[in-house]
């Protein structure tokens, strides 16, 4: 099991030049997890294809149905008090930082493009290239 950021589901539900290394990803280990709070920001990324036309409502429909059952079972709330002790120790947002918590709390990594998170949380963070090899 790995926990994925949103960029990395995005990338495999949404053509784009990283979308060959999430589907790597996913070869290497189908079982993905994510914080819950992945969901508004799937949808947010859904609507801003919807709006510059690039999908229709029912392909968003479609997508957000197909990374549902992607990560059924495997979402997580996350404790609000480890959120906030990630944050204090580094300059990331609470929302990339429970992507973080997640991980901790499975003892997992977390696959990621986000340049910050590896750098501030090496020691459970691996990019997506790196792990896709």
């Amino acid at each position: 099991m790995i926990v994925v950021d949103t960029n990395v589901i995005g990338y495999l539900f949404l053509s784009s030049e990283q979308s060959i290394l999430a589907e790597r990803v996913l070869q290497k280990d189908i079982e993905w997890a994510a914080p819950i709070l992945w969901r508004s920001e799937f949808r947010n990324v859904l609507t801003r294809y919807m709006r510059k036309d690039i999908i229709t409502l029912e392909q968003a429909q479609q997508i957000m149905n197909s990374a549902l059952k992607l990560l059924r079972g495997r979402e997580y709330e996350v404790p609000s008090y480890e959120v906030l002790r990630l944050t204090s120790t580094s300059k990331c947002s609470a929302y990339d930082c429970e992507f973080i918590a997640t991980a901790n709390d499975l003892q997992v990594p977390l696959v990621t493009v986000d340049k910050q998170l590896l750098r501030e949380f090496s020691s459970v963070a691996i990019s997506l290239n790196s792990f896709s090899e």
